[in-house]
C-alpha cells in the first residue's frame, strides 16, 4: 500500500503570476488565500489581528496563493522569466514517520531524496516535507500536517470535491514512460486503474493513490516532459457548466467540449489556462477500491470531448516543448 495518501498542492512559474489571480477567481472560483505560508493568522477572537496580507493571496514577492478548500492554499504561482510550468509537486503522506519511510524507500532504490528543514515546510504550510524528483525532472515535494484555515467561500459560488481525494488529478507528458511508470507504481506504490493505447508508442497511463479514479496521468507522445492538464472536481454538474459559461463569456479557449470520459467517468470540459497547459473542470468522477482490477481501453469518451484526439494532444505536447 503506498504511503502516498493524495495530490495534496501544485506550484508554477509564471511572468506574471498576477494573471492567474485573475484567471483562478475569476474563472475557476478559486478563493485568494487568506494567509501566506508562514505567515502569523493573528491572535483567535480578535478582529484587529490578523495576517499581514490581508487575504490578498499575494506575497512579497508577487508570488500567489489559491485556495480551493479548508486547506490554507492549494495552487501557488511563482514569479519566474519564462513559463515554467510546474515548478513543484506536493504529495501528501500521513505522519513524519511515512515521511522519513518514503525517504527511506527513495534512497534505497537510488533515487536522489532528502529530508527538508522547518522553514521549508514553513514555506508550504506544512508539518515535514522531503524533496526528490521523479524521471522526467519533476520536483516532487512529500508533505504531511498541511495547515487547514477553512472559510473556503468561493468567490463564484464553487465547490470542489476534494478532502481525501486530494485537490485533483494532473496528467503529465513524460518522454520515458517506463522509467516513470516504475518510479510511480512500484518505488511509490500508486496502483494501475487503466491505459489506453492511441498510437505508436504513445499511450495514456492512470494511476491511483486513494478512492480518486486516478490522482497521476502519464502520457507519452515523444521525447516530451511537461503538464498536460489539471483537474479539478466540483461538487455539482451546475459548478461545471456555470464554470463553462463564464470561460466563453470571457473568450477562453475551449480546448476539448463537454464529454464524458469513459475510463474515469467524469462528465467535463477543458480549457487553456494563461500559461500553457489545460485545465479540466469536471464531476461524477469514479471512484475505485482495494478491488479495483486494471483495464485498457480503445478509445478515451463516452460523448462529446470534441478537440481531445491524439492529434491535437501532439500538438499540446509540442507547444510545450517549444517553451
Amino acid at each position: 500500500m503506498s504511503k502516498i495518501k493524495s495530490l495534496g498542492y501544485l506550484g508554477f512559474g509564471a511572468p506574471d503570476p498576477s494573471q492567474w489571480m485573475k484567471f483562478g477567481a475569476e474563472i475557476i472560483g478559486a478563493m485568494p488565500a487568506r494567509a501566506l505560508p508562514g505567515e502569523s493568522f493573528g491572535v483567535p477572537m480578535d478582529p484587529t489581528s490578523g495576517p499581514a496580507s490581508k487575504g490578498s493571496g499575494v506575497g512579497p514577492d508577487g508570488s500567489v496563493y489559491l485556495k480551493l478548500d479548508h486547506r490554507q492554499w492549494r495552487i501557488a504561482v511563482h514569479p519566474h522569466q519564462t513559463n515554467a510550468g510546474i515548478l513543484y509537486i506536493g504529495l501528501e503522506v500521513a505522519s513524519q514517520e511515512d515521511l522519513e519511510t518514503v525517504v527511506a524507500r527513495l534512497q534505497a532504490e537510488g533515487v536522489e531524496a532528502r529530508m527538508g528543514t522547518a522553514e521549508e515546510a514553513r514555506a508550504r504550510s506544512v508539518s515535514g516535507i522531503a524533496h526528490s524528483k521523479d524521471p522526467a525532472g519533476n520536483a516532487i515535494e512529500f508533505f504531511w500536517g498541511a495547515v487547514e484555515d477553512f472559510k473556503f467561500v468561493s468567490p463564484q459560488g464553487m465547490q470542489f470535491k476534494t478532502g481525501q481525494l486530494g485537490m485533483g488529478h494532473m496528467n503529465l507528458f513524460v518522454s520515458d514512460l517506463q522509467a516513470s511508470i516504475d518510479f510511480y507504481s512500484r518505488v511509490l506504490e500508486f496502483r494501475m486503474s487503466d491505459y489506453i493505447e492511441f498510437g505508436p508508442e504513445m499511450s495514456a497511463n492512470f494511476f491511483y493513490c486513494n478512492p480518486r479514479h486516478h490522482t497521476i496521468g502519464l502520457t507519452r507522445v515523444g521525447p516530451i516532459n511537461g503538464l498536460h492538464h489539471l483537474m479539478l472536481e466540483c461538487e455539482t454538474i451546475d459548478d461545471v457548466l456555470k464554470c463553462y459559461d463564464r470561460v466563453n463569456d470571457a473568450g477562453i479557449r475551449v480546448t476539448s467540449t463537454l464529454g464524458r470520459h469513459t475510463n474515469d467517468n467524469m462528465l467535463s470540459f477543458y480549457m487553456s489556462s494563461p500559461f500553457g497547459f489545460e485545465i479540466e473542470i469536471g464531476w461524477d468522477g469514479l471512484c475505485v477500491g482495494e478491488d479495483w482490477l486494471p483495464r485498457q481501453f480503445c478509445e478515451g469518451d463516452f460523448w462529446g470531448h470534441r478537440g481531445l484526439d491524439p492529434e491535437t494532444i501532439t500538438q499540446s505536447a509540442e507547444q510545450i516543448k517549444q517553451k
